[in-house]
């Protein structure tokens, strides 16, 4: 008689308890499964919201600041030395190492109009650029079309009384207002945009620009490592990266990461707890069975090898089961959790991560029992037979 005959004999005559430990040890795969593939789709998500929510690095001309202060009172604080940025130096970024982890480099012209008697905050912009960055900006009208076509900032067109299809005169030019940005909490609210090309003649600054913003469109870009790439290439520019947004990202897919390690080893261990408790009770059932087999010739070994065969077996397909149920519940799941356009992640690896998972669960919940087993007195067994 072979070995795997035997066992898959007595799991053939204990049903109830062997269905009962696939059910166990599917509830907790198909809880793993679920949770990991919640975690990788949530952090995907969260990683492409923050991309899209505007600039990782800011390029600014370099400047020296002088403050004059006595008595550790700042009485003035003056920038010399300043120098400047011109669209032409921005070409140097796509020379860099790590060009194609940029998604988009937006050069900004700020400068001061009059608009009905008023000094108001004009940023030059190219609308196509900023408005790729700035994917939240919701605009009540239309984009802009043309370089004498204006967007105007909430609380600006609030002061103001700006209206759609309004028409401006800033600096003897004609503008038309074709949108309103609806209030965002930032310095946009106070602002006028233009086109960059216009700007830079309405201010005679041809080809000049006052900064430009960086976004780098990836989950994990080298942010720090492109910052020195960009200062390299442009030695008159200050690069500095937007470490909050970077920091807020990594400090919020590493607390999902690991809540999802932790509800993990947790399930692992009570799957091993059911495995153990259940295999201790099947071996206390059969010890007279046990006894049996011993006397008939078979050895420790072949006995701890048929408890442990039973425990693998019951294991896989619990593992098995148990991540086609994950699966499906994450199906269920992340449409309710997140926004409809985002892709469930689904790793092909998963399935062999499930089912490896399950069968070390089930040995290492079985090894107890089987070398209990092994160790029963075959004479002692008998004798209560």
């Amino acid at each position: 008689m072979r070995l795997i005959d035997v066992t898959l004999k007595n799991l053939r005559r204990r049903k109830g308890r062997m269905l009962l430990l696939v059910f166990g040890l599917s509830i907790g795969v198909a809880t793993a499964v679920a949770l990991t593939t919640l975690t990788e789709t949530l952090e995907n998500d969260i990683a492409t919201t923050l991309d899209e929510f505007g600039a990782n690095i800011l390029i600014v001309p370099k400047a020296s600041d002088l403050s004059v202060s006595y008595g550790g009172i700042t009485v003035a604080s003056a920038a010399f030395d300043v120098g400047e940025l011109t669209l032409t130096d921005l070409d140097a970024i796509a020379t860099i190492k790590n060009w194609e982890n940029i998604s988009v480099v937006s050069p900004k012209l700020l400068g001061a109009g009059e608009i009905q008697g008023r000094t108001v905050l004009l940023a030059g912009i190219r609308f196509e650029d900023e408005l790729m960055m700035k994917s939240w900006w919701q605009i009540n009208g239309d984009s802009p079309v043309s370089g004498h076509d204006v967007l105007a900032g909430s609380r600006l067109a609030s002061e103001l009384g700006l209206q759609r299809g309004q028409m401006l005169d800033i600096v003897g030019t004609t503008f038309r207002v074709t949108g309103i940005l609806s209030e965002n909490g930032s310095q946009d609210d106070d602002i006028l945009f233009i086109d960059l090309q216009t700007a830079q003649t309405l201010l005679n600054k041809p080809g000049a620009i006052t900064l430009a913003e960086v976004a780098a469109l990836c989950t994990a870009c080298p942010i720090e490592d492109m910052v020195l790439q960009i200062s390299d290439a442009l030695p008159q520019a200050r690069v500095s990266a937007l470490r909050e947004a970077v920091t807020l990202r990594m400090e919020t897919t590493n607390q999902l990461a690991g809540f999802g390690m932790v509800v993990t080893v947790v399930v692992a261990l009570i799957g091993t707890l059911v495995v153990l408790m259940t295999m201790l009770g099947a071996v206390a059932e059969r010890k007279h069975e046990i006894g049996l087999f011993r006397a008939l010739g078979f050895r420790q070994r072949h006995i701890a090898q048929i408890i442990l065969s039973e425990a693998a077996l019951v294991s896989l397909i619990g593992g098995l089961v148990g991540w086609g149920i994950g699966v499906l519940s994450a199906l269920v799941l992340v449409p309710r959790m997140v926004a409809d356009t985002v892709s469930l992640s689904l790793d092909p690896w998963l399935a062999l991560i499930a089912m490896g998972g399950a069968l070390l669960i089930g040995l290492a919940g079985a090894a107890y029992p089987a070398i209990k087993a092994a160790g029963l007195d075959p004479t002692t067994a008998l004798r209560s037979l």
